[in-house]
């Protein structure tokens, strides 16, 4: 989150040149470039987690975040090591990338998997509605740090601030060794499958992982457009203050930690499809309506007004997408299935979505083009909704 809400300010230290549009473009798009890494993270992570249980998958793949974390927080800038900085910036964030190709799955299957019957909606929620939590924070850290720096300290130094508060996370690894336990239907399973046993079943069930990807680029474009790239297209694009940006961005996170537990909780009542269908078509028929109407007239105002709206949708749908991705993997490539689907979504979609809009505004000159982006993205979840089938045999191989 730190890295997408501070883009300007890192494209300033590790990739400087004369032109901010292209020190901002090729901070985006290292930003974009960690996601590239997910698939490879979900296919090798994943495996690990299928085979070794999901509490070693998990303490693995939140140590090597920690290290892509401390690599950025550190690293010198351009003016001091040279073109080392942005190297090494970029391997940070691949490594970032590598151990979140498996986080976001390992998590949902382990939530899934301890949920009491009939619950599984609302304990699946709370992995999304977890992250809500880190925008909020980085949001409020920012709100307070642009309020206590100047902004020449801020593009210096003060970006660092959040990216050292979030080498938090160490002390937690340890504590996570000691009291994380296994899940029951993972001790449970006779077979481990080994990595080759995996990577069959994965081939014989692409159509599942396809209509993954479909389902989950609903999700990432919304999320990333609605968190990661609002300070910069509210500074960048409309011209508002900075500090309004991150109090939109502030009230963003809140927003969805409401809204994706109530929904996951709705999705265990009326069923997931249902909220999948409702939450694709009004995303697609509102959402460049929306864009037009802010940028028409920028302010903070119309600003938050938009992204509650989006944030709104976004939370609904994820609160059923979720669970209902775990639901339609087969049991043994559970984790690795589903992370995959999330990483290939995330890494060809969302994670350029800053890029992509940033981009698309700058060949177009229309400000409110990111809300057809969402709108394309709303219409792939809306197929995937209708091909989904969570009742359907499910191939696997021995």
């Amino acid at each position: 989150m730190v890295f997408g809400y501070y883009a300007s300010a890192i494209g300033n230290a590790f990739f400087p040149s004369g032109n901010p549009f292209l020190s901002l473009m090729l901070s985006l798009m290292t930003f974009g470039a960690g996601f590239l890494m997910r698939p490879l993270g979900a296919i090798v992570l994943g495996a690990y987690t299928d085979r070794h249980g999901r509490r070693a998958g998990l303490i693995l793949t939140l140590g090597l975040m920690s290290v892509g974390i401390i690599s950025i927080a550190f690293m010198p800038g351009y003016a001091i090591i040279g073109l080392l900085a942005p190297l090494l910036v970029l391997t940070g964030r691949l490594l970032q990338g590598f151990s979140a190709g498996m986080e976001l799955g390992g998590v949902s299957v382990y939530l899934s998997e301890i949920a009491t019957p009939g619950h599984k909606g609302f304990y699946v929620s709370w992995q999304s509605a977890s992250q809500q939590v880190a925008v909020m924070f980085a949001a409020l850290v920012g709100v307070m740090l642009s309020s206590a720096l100047p902004p020449q300290k801020m593009l210096q130094w003060g970006w660092r601030i959040p990216l050292l508060l979030g080498c938090a996370i160490l002390p937690f690894l340890f504590r996570l060794r000691r009291s994380l336990q296994e899940t029951d239907e993972f001790i449970a399973r006779k077979h481990r499958p080994s990595t080759s046993e995996i990577l069959r079943s994965l081939t014989a069930n692409w159509g599942i992982v396809i209509i993954g990807v479909m389902m989950v680029t609903m999700t990432t474009v919304s999320f990333y457009m609605i968190t990661a790239y609002t300070p910069t297209f509210g500074s960048s694009v409309l011209h508002l203050a900075s500090l309004d940006s991150l109090i939109v961005t502030l009230w963003v996170g809140a927003s969805n930690l409401f809204w994706l537990p109530v929904m996951g909780t709705l999705s265990d009542r009326i069923g997931r499809r249902p909220l999948l269908v409702l939450c694709t078509i009004l995303m697609l028929i509102t959402a460049y309506p929306a864009m037009l109407w802010l940028v028409r007239n920028p302010s903070f105002s119309r600003l938050l007004s938009v992204e509650l709206w989006l944030s709104f949708i976004y939370g609904s749908y994820n609160g059923a997408m979720v669970v209902f991705l775990t639901e339609i993997m087969p049991v043994n490539v559970r984790t690795t299935g589903f992370a995959l689907a999330y990483s290939l979504a995330t890494a060809i979609f969302g994670g350029f979505t800053p890029a992509i809009s940033t981009y698309l505004i700058h060949v177009t000159g229309n400000r409110a083009i990111p809300g057809l982006w969402l709108s394309f993205a709303a219409a792939c979840g809306l197929a995937a909704s209708f091909l989904a089938k969570p009742q359907q045999p499910i191939m696997e191989v021995d």
